[in-house]
């Protein structure tokens, strides 16, 4: 139940939500594996029926597919993709915040930095639903605003969730943003490799 109220409170009042998660922690491992292995199935299993079952147009041209099986070795990927590269900002997140001045025990900042990866990233694999509907302007407009507010979440969330200066989180959340970054482009250049490797999208015929 608290998973649920957590994600829907980080919607709809984000500071309230992030000083409720501050004041009732809980392990790193619990607050990841009971929110991030579910949230990461919305994209995916969206994205499988997506370009499986409802496929997409390119221009004028005619409605494309990829086969079931090529479907799901890529949708596999992007599945473990995410979990890893969450729980990888989540440790850059620990691993930097004794240098913002973040003085909580070992065990909390650790609690608190997988919470800000992992509540932060929720509106983006929330927004993963819409890939249900492969439209590209739609799947960017959607995609694009979940970003958007997920930088929001970073930015006002540190300081609450890490009891630092605004100041300070500002220039704590700029590296976190940056980190994302740099994962989300090293995921796409693993993905370049897999491809070149013979195991790219397969298109119906």
């Amino acid at each position: 139940m608290t998973m649920f109220q957590h994600t829907l409170g980080i919607l709809v009042s984000p500071n309230r939500e992030w000083q409720r998660i501050r004041n009732h922690p809980d392990t790193l491992h619990k607050v990841f594996f009971s929110h991030v292995p579910l949230l990461a199935l919305i994209p995916t299993v969206s994205a499988y029926f997506g370009v499986t079952a409802q496929g997409w147009r390119i221009g004028t041209g005619g409605v494309v597919k990829l086969t079931p099986d090529s479907a799901l070795i890529l949708c596999v990927f992007a599945y473990f993709a995410a979990i890893a590269s969450i729980y990888i900002l989540g440790k850059y997140i620990n691993w930097m915040s004794h240098s913002f001045g973040v003085v909580d025990d070992l065990s909390k900042r650790g609690y608190e930095s997988m919470a800000m990866a992992v509540y932060s990233a929720t509106p983006v694999m929330l927004a993963g639903i819409v890939l249900l509907w492969p439209v590209l302007w739609l799947v960017v407009t959607v995609h694009m605003a979940a970003v958007c507010y997920s930088i929001y979440l970073i930015f006002h969330g540190i300081p609450i969730l890490m009891d630092i200066p605004r100041e300070r989180g500002f220039i704590y959340g700029s590296s976190v943003i940056t980190v994302a970054l740099v994962l989300v482009i090293l995921v796409m250049v693993t993905t370049v490799i897999i491809w070149s490797a013979g195991m790219g999208p397969v298109y119906t015929s």
